[in-house]
């Protein structure tokens, strides 16, 4: 189950608290230093609305955070560098890749890396800030367009999942890349809300849960109702769907992205009501995802995903003891990265995706490594669109 998943993820990062860390050098590029520029900053006054694209439109790019051994220990990037290898390989089919690395050194080794795997490295650049760790789906940028369709950094706030874990050098991560970038930043600090605790039909409704968003370790002193008109203004939606979720089960509490995401503005991507139950989601939101309604009020249609057939085991025979889920998949422009198990269930996924999404080449990315410490491709992935002027 997703709960035990997490709460790897914890305590891991319980055991290596005491790790040395290195300090924040200047952004750069393949070969060249970018200039540090000053921060713009946007509208945060709930006067302009603001759109966020959906993910299945186009982008200019895919920005991952490296793995690196600066919090974890050695040997933490070493099992993880083949997910972010095929992740990148796959990525550039299409796209641009931006790469943040912890410093000058992890650059230099994860260029040679890149150029060694064969994978077009003028698709490639990179951004050398301190990280605390992967999840750039949570502590990194969001982009979004307003009124005149001019691409802007919305700069949530991000605590680490309610103080759970080490988070002070990823939630640099928005204000370092908007000087970088020249892309004025929109200062939300005052609400915290990873990527991955919302989800976007891109057609005006959002879907989440309170355990993760309206919940007294993120967001004390809001009400639901304050939070929904900050996700309303900055989001550009006007319908809330809030499922319970269930605080304290997991180091998120209970991420959205881990079991639903929109196919299109009329369909959820899920699974059946009992891998929902397997996967920890109570009846009465089962209840409240299958009978949703878009902003129209019309119910949604729904497409099912298996979990995998089997507990997950690590190639050294680990048995993690839980499942694991594809819908936290991520949506490029020529590709779709779908997490696999090395599990009897990972060629039924990957068909029913491919039928999806016949456009686009379905990739199986073994991310069993990553899976242990809390996670799949989704939370490790956060989408640029396109700049319109």
């Amino acid at each position: 189950m997703y709960r035990k998943k997490i709460l790897s993820r914890y305590s891991i990062i319980v055991s290596m608290i005491c790790m040395l860390c290195v300090g924040c050098t200047s952004p750069t590029g393949n070969i060249a230093e970018k200039e540090e520029k000053s921060l713009t900053k946007a509208d945060n006054t709930h006067n302009t609305k603001y759109v966020f694209p959906f993910e299945d439109e186009k982008h200019e790019g895919t920005w991952l955070q490296w793995p690196h051994d600066y919090t974890y220990g050695k040997g933490f990037k070493d099992k993880l560098d083949p997910i972010w290898v095929e992740m990148t390989r796959g990525l550039t089919l299409g796209e641009n890749v931006h790469i943040i690395v912890y410093n000058e050194k992890e650059k230099n080794r994860i260029e040679n890396l890149l150029i060694q795997e064969n994978i077009d490295i003028d698709k490639v650049d990179f951004y050398v800030y301190p990280t605390d760790d992967v999840w750039v789906r949570d502590n990194g940028p969001i982009f979004v367009y307003d009124k005149e369709d001019n691409l802007l950094m919305a700069d949530w706030g991000f605590n680490g999942w309610g103080k759970k874990a080490s988070y002070k050098k990823c939630s640099k991560i928005p204000e370092s890349l908007s000087k970088a970038l020249s892309i004025p930043l929109i200062d939300i600090h005052e609400v915290i809300l990873e990527g991955g605790a919302v989800e976007f039909d891109g057609n005006g409704t959002c879907l989440s849960t309170r355990s993760a968003v309206v919940n007294k370790n993120r967001n004390p002193n809001l009400t639901e109702k304050e939070i929904e008109q900050y996700i309303e203004t900055y989001y550009g939606v006007s319908n809330v769907i809030w499922l319970d979720g269930v605080a304290g089960q997991d180091i998120t509490d209970f991420h959205i992205d881990g079991f639903a995401k929109f196919y299109d503005k009329s369909t959820i991507l899920t699974m059946n009501e009992q891998d929902l139950i397997e996967w920890g989601v109570s009846e009465k939101d089962i209840n409240t995802l299958l009978e949703a309604k878009d902003v129209n009020g019309n119910p949604y249609e729904y497409i099912y995903l298996p979990l995998s057939k089997h507990n997950v085991v690590l190639e050294n025979g680990k048995d993690l003891g839980y499942k694991g889920s594809y819908a936290n998949f991520y949506i490029g422009n020529k590709v779709v990265l779908v997490p696999n198990y090395n599990d009897e269930n990972d060629e039924n996924a990957n068909a029913i995706l491919q039928e999806l999404y016949p456009n686009k080449e379905v990739i199986g990315i073994d991310v069993r490594d990553l899976y242990q410490y809390g996670g799949m491709i989704h939370c490790v992935t956060q989408q640029q669109p396109i700049n319109k002027n």
